[in-house]
């Protein structure tokens, strides 16, 4: 704006006086930032791409510095960017909630959270846990998928929460360490009578398990690969008789006797525990993830996003 003298008439900025920057060119910085992309940024603020694009360079122009690395697919902030970013994310946020632009007003209800993660573990353990916040007023959206496009999807503003089976890279995400799956290699008692059950030692459980079909959740085996490298400390060379893309599926193959597979120990408890399934091996040092609770910054301006968190937060400490 302008600066005018007491008579009205226009005077000329100082020297080097610095002039204030739009609020709005930091909250779509912000954006940019935390999506790693204009395009998805452009869909956290409302704006067009080009809108993005514009208010970007303008904000450059006016700190005098680069913000953003264009690169093939979306963008890397600069080391100003990130001091910038951590200078400014809280207050914005806290703005947002205070002006009702995080999605929560007082006179309705809050937005749903958006959660998302891996099919089996929300089932299985987070959905029932959550029921009493659902009960309690609490709505929620769930997405199930793979981590790294559901990650990409969290960072373009499409969830608020999501358990990740690795630690995100960079640092616009928060992540906080949630739960240990250990997993086990498993069977129906008929499949475990005609090995030998699990009586026998390791290095023969391989051997033991040639010819057995095999149930996995993909065709390039990813959990029974690990559990080979981890246990045995060789390669696994078995093919997969049966793929299903869900690990409840590949449970009730096994419980119907359909051969061997590798599971978390929480999805497949109960039928440990009825003798639906025997545990074949059981290692000093059982492979072991960790799974990762993620929030989107940003998405403090609902305050459903802070108990679902929390509750799960509390809830995978018995899982």
């Amino acid at each position: 704006m302008e600066q005018k003298d007491s008579d009205g008439s226009a005077v000329a900025p100082r020297p080097g006086a610095a002039a204030p920057v739009d609020l709005n060119l930091l909250r779509t910085f912000l954006a940019v930032h935390r999506s790693g992309s204009f395009t998805a940024a452009a869909h956290l603020v409302g704006l067009s791409q080009p809108t993005v694009t514009t208010q970007m360079r303008a904000l450059e122009r006016a700190l005098g510095r680069e913000l953003f690395e264009r690169l093939p697919r979306g963008v890397a902030p600069a080391p100003f960017a990130d001091e910038l970013a951590a200078r400014i994310g809280t207050p914005l946020d806290d703005l947002a909630a205070v002006t009702g632009q995080g999605g929560f007003h007082e006179e309705g209800p809050a937005e749903p959270v958006h959660l998302a993660g891996p099919a089996e573990l929300l089932c299985v353990r987070a959905l029932p846990a959550l029921a009493p916040l659902v009960a309690d007023g609490v709505r929620l959206r769930v997405t199930t998928g793979l981590t790294d496009p559901l990650l990409d999807e969290l960072r373009s503003g499409r969830h608020d929460l999501l358990i990740s089976t690795h630690r995100p890279r960079g640092r616009a995400l928060t992540a906080v360490p949630m739960t240990d799956e250990e997993f086990v290699l498993v069977a129906a008692p008929v499949w475990a009578e005609r090995i030998g059950g699990a009586d026998g030692p390791a290095a023969d459980m391989p051997a033991a398990l040639h010819g057995v079909p095999l149930i996995s959740y993909a065709e390039d085996l990813p959990i029974a690969r690990r559990y080979w490298r981890h246990v045995f400390g060789k390669r696994l060379g078995s093919h997969a008789a049966v793929t299903v893309p869900d690990l409840r599926g590949v449970l009730t193959a096994a419980v119907a006797g359909a051969g061997w597979t590798v599971l978390p120990r929480y999805l497949c408890l109960d039928e440990l525990a009825s003798g639906a399934l025997v545990l074949l091996h059981a290692p000093e040092d059982p492979p072991i993830n960790t799974g990762y609770l993620v929030q989107r910054p940003g998405s403090a301006g609902n305050p459903h996003v802070a108990r679902v968190r929390d509750h799960l937060l509390q809830a995978a400490r018995t899982w």
